[in-house]
């Protein structure tokens, strides 16, 4: 293998492995590679204005693929920044390669200006983190961490790239890397002992999350939440994990309050819980949720999930999608006819009340409000098809009324707890399915971390189209702050100013405009359809304003 300097050497191992895109912010100590980056074919570089807007659309990338993505940034500087993202990505399991030069090893002595602990500061919000110091290493490092990143439970990398060991003539072989397969099947007697726990149940609960999604087992999942009639919650979750409009398919159980899980969960004696940990809310409960005598079965592949919380009957390691067509082959031999026909008595039940929530639906008057109208207008536009990035956050409900996630890879829900992967989510989506339309949802305050990425989808003609729901406030800092008050029994008053983003008020299609894209403004139900029309016939990104 002929030697040539490292910094060259790891864009040919990122395209080896799928990487042909970079999103990044540059900085002086990564410019080695960046020169050879902008040399190199079929490689492209998607420059953000901040290095938060690079990690969102990298995350919306990954998640629109399937795939890793790969995010560069900026020393210790650019990485504070891309933080809180990558947050996100951890908590969602995105497998972002995160890569961040330094002035290099022979500099570490000095504690020189930008001088940072790189691989500290990454840990926290990462699967792994290093720091490469021998430059007959790079290569290898970068397929371990592109390895750890696509293995479940999947997540963001960090690899520290000084810049003295990337200019280092490197004779590394370039190989793809070698991610092992974990479509692992559970043992005949997990599976038997799973029905047998799950098959006398008269209240059955399926919990599920986005380790479904990964594993494809969409259909599995249905099959087995029909032969139970069982209902099915979304828990911690930002994919389509069964379609939404499903009779059995309830719906999530939410991120903030354990109260309102426990509510749900509490009357269920057969739980099964697939791919998700349990529970994820910022406020959880501390005793178990689950009623005493409940059978409890926990399916993931993620060991470390199983049981994490609260006590299990059985937990099985194993990939969802083989495990539940084993569980549905044996809940068939096993279920009585009497336990048969329950089963569909429960099922003709959630029938019958999401037909007449359709019908309710269908009855109800589409002009009520300005966001309302625009979602219909869009809705008769597009019948429908389109990808959706969603972090409406209070207004997702009505968004999913008139979308409701039904088909995989058409819906990504936002998740972490950050704000502002809305429109940068939706950069990344588009550019990975420049055939689709695609919408972000956003709010008005998450908008303003991320706004800059308007000017990415305008540079490269990424013509994905956004939606500012625009309450003026941090509208589910309101919501949440009434449960504090009620849990605590604090009297009802004005809500802190901190919430309030009405003064000034904040120009989005005049922004939108500045940096490089189309926008307009929607203040009245009337004005939707042309709102609609006008974004999705704009050849560019466009934004749309909805005022609240």
């Amino acid at each position: 293998m002929t030697a040539e300097p490292g910094k060259k050497k790891i864009i040919e191992q990122f395209k080896a492995d799928g990487l042909n895109f970079m999103f990044g912010n540059p900085g002086t100590v990564e410019q080695g590679f960046l020169d050879a980056a902008d040399e190199a074919k079929e490689f492209q570089y998607i420059l953000s204005l901040q290095e938060t807007v690079a990690a969102g659309i990298a995350d919306g990338y990954a998640r629109a693929t399937g795939g890793a993505a790969l995010l560069q940034l900026h020393s210790g500087v650019g990485l504070g920044n891309g933080i809180g993202m990558m947050y996100q990505s951890l908590r969602g399991h995105t497998p972002l390669v995160v890569v961040a030069g330094d002035a290099g090893v022979q500099y570490d002595v000095m504690d020189a200006q930008m001088a940072s602990d790189l691989v500290a500061m990454a840990r926290p919000v990462t699967k792994y983190a290093t720091r490469v110091t021998d430059p007959a290493s790079v290569l290898r490092t970068l397929r371990r961490a592109v390895k750890i990143a696509l293995t479940p439970p999947r997540g963001p990398v960090f690899v520290a790239l000084p810049m003295d060991v990337l200019d280092a003539l490197n004779s590394e072989p370039v190989v793809p890397a070698s991610v092992p397969r974990t479509d692992v099947a559970p043992s005949d007697a997990a599976v038997g002992q799973a029905a047998e726990l799950l098959a006398g149940a008269r209240r059955p609960l399926i919990l599920v999350g986005d380790g479904v999604s990964l594993a494809g087992a969409q259909s599995e999942l249905t099959a087995v939440a029909e032969l139970l009639g069982a209902d099915v919650w979304d828990v911690d979750f930002s994919e389509v994990t069964m379609a939404a409009s499903h009779p059995l398919h309830r719906g999530s159980t939410g991120h903030m309050f354990g109260a309102h899980s426990k509510e749900l969960v509490k009357d269920a004696d057969g739980v099964l819980i697939v791919g998700t940990y349990v529970f994820p809310e910022v406020f959880p409960e501390l005793a178990s949720p689950f009623a005493d005598g409940a059978k409890i079965v926990h399916i993931d592949l993620n060991a470390y999930e199983i049981a994490k919380n609260f006590p299990v009957d059985l937990g099985v390691v194993a990939d969802p999608k083989p495990a539940l067509r084993a569980l549905h082959t044996s809940l068939e031999r096993k279920l009585t006819q009497r336990q048969r026909d329950a089963a569909a008595d429960r099922f003709a039940a959630r029938s019958a009340e999401r037909a007449a929530e359709r019908a309710e639906f269908t009855r109800a008057a589409h002009d009520g409000t300005p966001m309302e109208a625009f979602l219909h207008a869009l809705s008769e536009r597009t019948g429908g098809d389109l990808i959706i990035f969603d972090e409406a956050l209070t207004s997702s409900p009505l968004v999913t009324r008139y979308f409701p996630p039904d088909r995989p890879g058409d819906y990504h829900l936002t998740r972490g707890g950050s704000l502002g992967i809305g429109i940068p989510g939706a950069v990344g989506a588009k550019l990975a399915h420049p055939g689709r339309t695609v919408v972000g949802f956003t709010g008005d305050g998450g908008s303003m971390y991320t706004y800059q990425a308007l000017w990415t989808a305008a540079r490269y003609g990424i013509a994905a189209k956004f939606v500012v729901c625009n309450n003026r406030k941090y509208r589910l800092l309101d919501d949440n702050i009434e449960q504090y008050w009620k849990e605590r029994e604090i009297p009802q008053h004005r809500f802190p100013r901190s919430f309030d983003l009405a003064h000034p008020e904040i120009d989005f299609a005049g922004l939108a405009r500045s940096l490089g894209a189309e926008g307009t403004r929607v203040e009245k139900p009337a004005e939707a359809a042309a709102a609609v029309r006008r974004m999705l016939d704009h050849p560019g990104p466009f934004l749309v304003d909805v005022q609240i």
